[in-house]
């Protein structure tokens, strides 16, 4: 068996996840688990994103979906909750989860990082990582990587216990996680790193590494014993879907490996494709929805250029975040039994295309895919792309082996050509059938599909009806009975007879729904302030971490003179800030660290300035647009600048490009004409600044490359890459020389620029409020008064409100009705969610406007907090709806 490539000068350690005596085998043919070849469906589930109450349910639900397996991160910072300070209890037991899914007969692919991504805070990187400036996050660096090892020997000792087959479910394990998207400088260094402790602590299941877009390399630095897998995450309705993943399994074939797909989309009809272009694991991400408690939620991840992640996680997924069972749930039923009924046959196929054109009346692939079956014969995927109104809505014709054959509209049949029946005692060939093949057994052919089946035996063809749900549609063909079930029936089925007779399971009954109901009464507490913890006095505003909160909020107070200052200047600010200045709210400032310019023209002489921060979540994914957004970025109120003079620098910039000559040209920044549009034109000007200053360049669209050189010593101060989401240069008092490169753009706006001098804001008096002081604070027992909703609040006005909730078997979702608030939750005794209603930034993920009280978690607690904003806050109702 050979492995991965070894490039010369690199460690040659023996691979130690390929060998066959350990259980699990991987090579070009596919997967062995025991030496029996298997084709692993496999569906993401998050201990951490579900009450352990649950696990069980949800891990015999993912089996019961015909999926064999589990993948599931284990995030760093949800178990080192502070420095050193380790929680492996409750919630967190993952040794528990790991060992339940083992019970339900699950394997589990684990990924403990260090780094997960999976829009968690962070990306699971403790936040306290950042306030060290010589530790680089993701890289082959010492200090960070003393840290990794005080995490993986925490984490991997409990994965080395469970690995199969001796002591648990772990079939494989996952080390990083999309490294080809983060620019690591040594990819060799830090994945061997990575490796080297895995082998230490005994793991001796498979090593893999999945990339994220496509770079093998990037994601696995080409390390032995690292298993490249890949991540797919294709437009489903694209019809080039197959030839791209049939490219990574010829790649990987050359290896003599196998394809895992890590992470992909979450529809069937996507994931058939897949699997007839080679895949041998088939991992969808998210199957199983879940929630983010309390504070962990990401920010910044995949946004305009950022958003926050929701309480709810659910990309609509065959489960919701309720654990409700969507249509997708009953795909995965068939996908299954189509999977399980061709068997190994199905596990030791290899990718190909089809012998014979395929040739459709609908919109399908430019190049479908097809499997060679071990012992013989083709598995064809036929996807049918249309799927609404118009072109190839409704069931469309498929010609195959110049057969005509149905396929309904938003499928993907596997449809089987030339294949042996000895295996399920028949004689002959089954020379052609165009619907999945869910049960096989002596004599009988069991089929599913909600359009006219055609099966070709020999050269003997039987056209049979659409079967309709609960009327099973028969046929005989060269002494084979042969059966046509509608999906609504094919996954019931339990047993075929012989002559024909199926037998299903009774259907699931239907969960019992309530209308939902309208709370308008609540106890507010007489306490309304939680405690704060001192913090300290500061010249400048600290970052929260430094402050020891990781997740909470902190409180800056300061007393200014703004004579003569018409604004003030916010820099860094992260990530929801709520800003008062003479006792007026600002508008709720959340943009990322952006520069934010704030009118105080109303105010003069010495004022109160007061801000609370809160952090909603570190970034879960490495974006260089905006401060925040940066993996490992901190929070806080950055730093707050008078502004004490606004210059116009425009004008008088020297042209240095293309055909500009000596003396160098002066133009308006951005005024250089010419006809070679997009090639790079340098300006370049003197600025003087006697305080610290930032430059503002408006108008920019593309990023601008701007080099700072003093002009003195005629050394570089600073090169940075300017974007229009924060398009500002921050100076220090001096004599700059300042380059501004941008391409050609004779269509652009131009660009215009103005020098601000700054003076700070200083003499800062700080409080927190981390995670775990609001948490004590809200359970605590409280006296209160009842109060009637609506609830009126001032901007920055907090009220603790106590709420007592009708008894629910499966939970209940709130869904907070009003304007400009924001509202936080505890129940079971921990932070549950937040929400944030009216004018806000962008969410993603799942419902952001719902917070869930699973079932059991008493001790409801709300603090809403007023956000000035276009409306005044208010809390009008509280809306109650059954969870399914």
């Amino acid at each position: 068996m050979s492995h991965p490539t070894t490039r010369l000068g690199q460690d040659t350690t023996p691979d130690p996840t390929t060998t066959p005596d350990q259980g699990i085998a991987l090579d070009a043919r596919g997967i062995r688990i025991e030496g029996g070849p298997q084709l692993v469906l496999c569906a993401s589930l998050f201990y951490f994103r579900l009450p352990r109450e649950q696990w069980r349910a949800r891990l015999a639900q993912v089996r019961a979906s015909g999926y064999t397996c589990v993948d599931v991160y284990l995030p760093w910072n949800f178990h080192e909750t502070a420095p050193g300070r380790w929680s492996f209890e409750g919630r967190r037991d993952v040794a528990a989860f790991l060992d339940l899914a083992q019970e339900e007969g699950l394997y589990v692919i684990a990924r403990p990082g260090p780094y997960i991504c999976s829009e968690w805070d962070g990306g699971a990187l403790p936040a306290w990582l950042g306030l060290d400036p010589q530790l680089r996050v993701r890289q082959h660096e010492p200090r960070f990587l003393d840290r990794v090892t005080a995490w993986f020997d925490q984490a991997l000792p409990l994965l080395a216990e469970r690995q199969y087959p001796a002591n648990g479910p772990v079939i494989m394990v996952q080390l990083e996680n999309e490294l080809d998207f983060f620019d690591c400088e040594d990819r060799t260094g830090y994945l061997t790193a990575l490796r080297d402790q895995a082998v230490r602590h005994g793991i001796t299941v498979p090593l893999i590494a999945c990339s994220g877009q496509g770079d093998l390399e990037g994601a696995t630095g080409d390390v032995p014993g690292v298993v490249p897998a890949c991540n797919f995450y294709p437009d489903d309705d694209s019809p080039h879907i197959e030839p791209e993943v049939r490219r990574y399994a010829e790649l990987l074939a050359e290896r003599d490996l196998p394809l895992l797909i890590t992470e992909t989309n979450r529809r069937h009809r996507t994931l058939r494709r897949l699997l007839a272009s080679g895949a041998s694991l088939i991992a969808p991400y998210l199957q199983s929805s879940g929630w983010n408690f309390g504070y962990t939620p990401s920010a910044g991840n995949w946004g305009r250029p950022g958003n926050f992640m929701s309480h709810g996680y659910d990309f609509g997924g065959y489960v919701s975040s309720t654990g409700t069972e969507r249509p997708e749930y009953a795909e995965a039923q068939i996908f299954a039994r189509v999977i399980d009924t061709l068997g190994p046959r199905l596990a030791l196929a290899t990718p190909s295309v089809p012998h014979t054109p395929v040739t459709t009346d609908f919109p399908t692939s430019s190049s479908p895919s097809a499997l060679r079956l071990d012992g013989g014969g083709l598995l064809l995927a036929v996807p049918h792309l249309g799927t609404g109104a118009g072109t190839g809505a409704g069931t469309g014709t498929a010609v195959v082996n110049g057969v005509p054959v149905a396929v309904g509209p938003d499928s993907c049949p596997l449809m089987l050509v030339d294949v042996p029946l000895g295996p399920w005692g028949h004689e002959g060939t089954l020379t052609l059938a165009s619907a999945d093949l869910v049960a096989a057994g002596e004599g009988v052919l069991v089929f599913s599909s909600g359009v006219p089946v055609t099966v070709v035996v020999g050269d003997t063809r039987v056209e049979i009806p659409a079967p309709a749900a609960g009327a099973p549609q028969r046929a005989t063909a060269a002494g084979l009975i042969l059966v046509a079930l509608a999906p609504a029936d094919a996954v019931r089925l339990r047993a075929a007879d012989r002559d024909g007779t199926v037998h299903l399971d009774a259907p699931t009954p239907a969960r019992p729904t309530s209308a939902p109901v309208a709370m308008r009464r609540a106890r507010r507490r007489v306490d309304t302030t939680a405690p704060e913890r001192a913090a300290g006095r500061h010249e400048l505003p600290p970052t929260l971490e430094s402050l020891g909160v990781y997740r909470g909020r902190g409180t800056y107070r300061t007393t200014t003179d703004l004579t003569g200052v018409d604004e003030l200047l916010l820099v860094g600010a992260a990530d929801i800030v709520d800003l008062s200045v003479a006792g007026r709210a600002r508008p709720t400032i959340a943009g990322f660290g952006a520069t934010r310019r704030i009118d105080v023209r109303e105010a003069t002489g010495s004022v109160d300035v007061e801000a609370v921060v809160e952090i909603w979540g570190h970034a879960n994914f490495d974006d260089a647009r905006l401060p925040a957004l940066r993996l490992g970025a901190l929070r806080g109120l950055g730093t707050l600048w008078t502004v004490r003079e606004t210059t116009d620098v425009s004008a008088l910039w020297e042209v240095h490009g293309h055909w500009a000559g000596r003396p160098a040209p002066l133009r308006e920044l951005g005024g250089w004409s010419s006809t070679r549009v997009g090639v790079p034109v340098t300006y370049t000007r003197e600025i003087r600044s006697d305080t610290v200053a930032a430059l503002h360049l408006k108008g920019v669209v593309e990023p601008v490359r701007v080099t700072v050189t003093d002009e003195d010593s005629h050394t570089v101060h600073s090169v940075l890459t300017v974007h229009a989401e924060d398009p500002w240069v921050p100076l220090p008092a001096g004599t700059h020389r300042i380059s501004v490169t941008l391409p050609h753009h004779p269509s652009g706006s131009g660009l215009r620029a103005e020098l601000l001098a700054l003076e700070p804001v200083t003499d800062w008096t700080c409080s927190a409020q981390d995670d775990d002081l609001l948490t004590a604070f809200a359970t605590e027992a409280t006296p209160g008064q009842e109060v009637q909703l609506p609830l009126a609040l001032a901007p920055g006005e907090e009220a603790w409100l106590d709420v007592d909730l009708p008894p629910s078997h499966d939970g209940l979702l709130l869904r907070p009705d009003g304007t400009q608030i924001r509202v936080t939750r505890w129940a079971g005794g921990e932070c549950v969610g937040r929400v944030w209603v009216g004018d806000r930034p962008d969410f993603s993920g799942g419902d952001a406007n719902v917070l869930w009280i699973p079932p059991g978690w008493s001790g409801l607690t709300l603090l809403v907090r007023g956000a000035a904003g276009p409306n005044a806050p208010e809390l009008r109702v509280l809306r109650l709806e059954s969870s399914d």
